[in-house]
Order: C-alpha cells, then structure tokens, then sequence
C-alpha cells in the first residue's frame, strides 16, 4: 500500500516536471514511466549478471557499446552528457529501447511512440535523483510500482471514472495460486492495465518449472502464452515494458477495445484471469453482436463475462472479479449472463471479498467468480466462500494484519497456515487455497479418525457449496448472502420487574451515599 511519505516523494518528482517547464500530465507519466523502465531494466541485467557467474545461461541486453545506457552509469555522469544521451535520437537511449523489441513486433509498435521529453538537463538530473532515492528507501518491488503507477494515473484527469482500479497484488496472487497456470497455457486479461495477472503468472510459471522446462518451451512464453487487450496508448507502453523485464520478449498486448467489434478473438485460450471495468459503459452501437447475444447491455462489467465465456477455448477456464451487483443485479441482462455461466457452462466457484480490499481507490464490495467454459453445462454443485479478512485493514490504511513474511509465505505453504486458526481469522487466503484444493479434487476434511469434518453442508460456516437446482430455483441469484445461514445468538433479558427492583435499588444506594457526604461536609 502506498504510504504517505511515498506519495509526498512522488509529488516531489511531480513538481520537478512541472517547474521545469513539462506540465502536460500524461509527459509526465510516460517520462517517469520510461525512467523507471531504464533503471529495471538495468538491475535485470544484473541479477542477470549474477546467474551466469552460476553458469545459467544468458544474452546481455546491453551491448558493449551500450554501457552508458545503464543507469547505473548513467547517475554517476555530468548532468549535461546525461542529458545529451537521453535527447540523442539516431544513437541515444530512446532508440535503443525502441530497438528492443523483434522488429514489427506489438512491442516494437508501442515502444516506437517512445520519445524523451524533459528538455532541460537540470530537471532530468532532478527527477532520477528523487526517483533514486524512493528506490533506496523503500526498496521497491513489483507491488510498489504499481502504487507508483496507481497513484501516478490518478493524476490524470477522469482516473478512475470507469471504475479501472489496480488489482491488489495478493488478490491476484491468490487467483493465479488458485488457477496454477501451466506450460501449455495461453493466458489472457482482457483489459490488461499494467499486466499484474499476466507478470504474476509468469512469476508463478518460473517457480513451478525447472530451467530445462522453461527452455524448451522459451518460444511460446516469449510471443504466445501472455496475451492482454487495452486501449489505452500509455497502458498499452508500461504493460509491454512490465512484461518484458519479467522475462517475456514479446508480448502480445493488443490496442484495441476488448468488447467492441474491432475484437473479434475467439476460441483462443485456456485461462482468462481478469478485473474489468465496474462501471464502464460502450455505445451500443460499437458492441461486438456476438456479446449482446449472451447478455444486452452496454454495461462493461456483463459484456466482459461474455466476452470472456467467446475467447476461451472449450475447457478453458477463468477467474474474474466482479461488483457484487453482477452477482444479483435483476435485470434481464444481469439474469442472462449468470445462466450462460451456471447453466450453459460450469460456474465452479464465488469467492466473496470484504468492500475494504480496493481501498483507497473503491469501497465496492467485490467477488471472485471462477468458471470453466464447457458450452454444454456441468455445474452440480457451486463453492461459496465468505471471505471476512485478506490479511489487511479494511481501512483507507490498509495496514498489514499480519507479519509480513508470514503473509508472503503464505501462499507457498498454505496447508500450514490454514490449519492456524489465530491467522485466518486476519486474513483468509491460506484457508482459501486449501478449501479450493479439496473441492477441485471433491475431497472432504476428515480427522484422523475418520469423521468428517466439513463436507461443505454446513451454510453457517465461511465455505459450503449449493447445489444447481436451488440457483435456478433463485433467478440465478449468485450473491453468498441468498444462501448463507446466520446463526443467531439468544439474549436472555432480565423480567421487567427485576429490572425496575434493580434500579430502585441503585437509586436508593445513591441517595444513602449522598447524605452520608453532606454529614461529612457538614
């Protein structure tokens, strides 16, 4: 969560640009974007360095020539060189990075609008000091960028409006451990931002796979297996940047509005992990047919569910967030699309989150639909979660709950952490993951005994499943509060006349105590 000493940092650089003359707010976002860049760009490198010392392999990104593109030799030149190499457009560094990409790769398209524009040396030097020491003292890593980046787009005029909020990135971590994407996958987000899910996912494929694995398979995670769509130019640039210093040498992230008719993608992949828009709306007129088929609407948030249900191959499968009004909006087209899902294919699970978990940016409350495409039915049974705590304050603060480390390693070792009960009750992934793994493989918890112990029928605990017929029964109501049971404490109160006794006796008690003080004073 970004904190208020780091937005403070952050409107220091802000006010650089914007004494040294560069006022335009979107300059200002992609300048500090492709700063940012340079400088990942060169500790790649290095932890690169590093693992060839180990004998893995490796391809330098900077050649010999190149040295002074790096950043590290590049904070420690004369403010005026510096700056002649940045402003250098036959052989400077804004060539360069518009060179990395295979020649008319989707990269090397968004990286060709790449341009420096900070045109005084002075407030270059500026800038990659300040942007220098926020690196030093808070040892950034992928989740801070994107607070960096949240923050940074906030700025920008209607930021926000269309209910476009950054993905916490243990929300998404949870979806991608839940959904384990594997070699063979074409993953795809729809409306990609700055690839959290696409970045997290290789994250997780480069942890679960030997380097052998990776190698043989190098060609399609390089120019196959990450796909995204978005529209906007400044997004369509950090998301490409983000995925190529994770690793992925051409992303395939495609300009064009996902759910109208200039998107015509169909059939194509095996895991959709995905937050579209919340409130979002398209003109009618611009919708792909085939979308209003499933649900007819102009709403963002029903349109992206069909769209989703259109890309995924049959068997396929997605992980999406939607606003709780999806799951029991009344109208026709909010009724339609839960019946596609849940009837026509296989709705899996709902995994209800707390409204505190897009703080500060939304209080919406939101869930997480998981849902495998199948065109011919096969929900029996969906699996409710009520997820009460996400390891964080549901506050503007968003203060961990829990140490730290804990929280990181709880995802790796879940089982453990699952079975910790002081721990769930701050945070609720690792039980999630563990009640996930036991309903994909139709397993129950039973003692060692014997005895069941959860077989999910029991609607007043956090996880139970409910059968298809009782969602049909209830208009395809998905909600988790249609079906959970609250169990009701008794309050046993006192008779009337007890309670009256009771004050009299208070009132008298008073009254015995107050003449005995006016003897004293007396």
């Amino acid at each position: 969560m970004i904190t208020g000493e780091l937005k403070s940092k952050i409107d220091q650089i802000w006010n650089t640009f914007w004494t040294g003359g560069v006022t335009n707010t979107i300059t200002i976002v992609e300048q500090l974007t492709y700063l940012i860049f340079i400088k990942d760009l060169d500790e790649t490198e290095t932890r690169n360095e590093r693992k060839a010392k180990r004998g893995l392999p490796f391809t330098p990104v900077f050649a010999t020539e190149q040295q002074d593109f790096r950043w590290k030799n590049l904070k420690e030149m004369d403010v005026e060189a510096r700056h002649a190499i940045f402003s250098n457009n036959v052989d400077g560094i804004f060539p360069f990075i518009r060179s990395l990409g295979k020649e008319k790769s989707l990269f090397s398209i968004y990286m060709k609008e790449a341009t420096f524009g900070i045109s005084k040396a002075s407030v270059l030097d500026q800038v990659m000091e300040k942007l220098e020491r926020i690196y030093n003292d808070h040892m950034v890593d992928q989740d801070t960028k994107g607070d960096i980046y949240e923050y940074l787009l906030s700025k920008l005029e209607g930021g926000g409006t269309a209910g476009q909020f950054r993905t916490p990135r243990h929300i998404i971590k949870l979806m991608v451990e839940m959904m384990q994407p594997t070699l063979e996958d074409r993953i795809c987000d729809p409306s990609c931002g700055t690839a959290g899910f696409l970045v997290e996912s290789k994250r997780y494929i480069d942890k679960k796979y030997d380097v052998t694995e990776l190698d043989k398979h190098s060609q399609h995670i390089n120019s196959n297996m990450f796909n995204g769509t978005e529209f906007d130019a400044t997004m369509l640039r950090i998301a490409s940047m983000n995925l190529y210093l994770h690793g992925v040498e051409e992303p395939n992230i495609v300009d064009v509005d996902a759910v109208s008719k200039d998107n015509e993608t169909a059939n194509e992949y095996t895991l959709v992990l995905a937050n579209p828009p919340f409130k979002g709306t398209i003109d009618k007129d611009s919708i792909a047919p085939g979308l209003k088929n499933v649900t007819n609407t102009t709403k963002t948030e029903l349109l992206f569910l069909a769209l989703m249900l259109r890309e995924l191959k049959t068997g396929g499968r997605a992980a999406v967030i939607v606003p709780d009004g999806v799951l029991f909006g009344s109208s026709k087209a909010h009724k339609s699309i839960r019946q596609e899902i849940v009837e026509i294919n296989k709705l899996d699970a709902v995994i209800s989150m707390p409204s505190g978990v897009f703080k500060p940016y939304a209080g919406v409350s939101t869930a997480i639909l998981v849902f495998t495409k199948t065109g011919a039915g096969g929900t029996d049974n969906v699996w409710f979660y009520d997820m009460q705590a996400d390891g964080k304050s549901l506050d503007d603060k968003r203060n961990l709950l829990v140490a730290e480390e804990d929280f990181e390693n709880c995802f790796a070792n879940y089982q453990d952490f699952a079975n910790n009960e002081d721990f769930v009750a701050k945070c609720d992934i690792p039980k999630i993951l563990s009640e996930w793994n036991e309903v994909k493989n139709e397993l129950v918890s039973m003692t060692a005994e014997g005895d069941i112990v959860n077989d999910r029928t029991d609607r007043t605990q956090k996880s139970f499943t409910v059968p298809l017929t009782e969602i049909k029964e209830n208009d395809w109501d998905l909600s988790i509060n249609r079906y959970k049971e609250i169990v009701y404490e008794e309050v046993v109160y006192e008779a009337p006349a007890t309670i009256i006794a009771d004050l009299e006796a208070l009132n008298q008690n008073r009254a015995n105590t107050l003449e005995e003080l006016k003897k004293m004073l007396g």
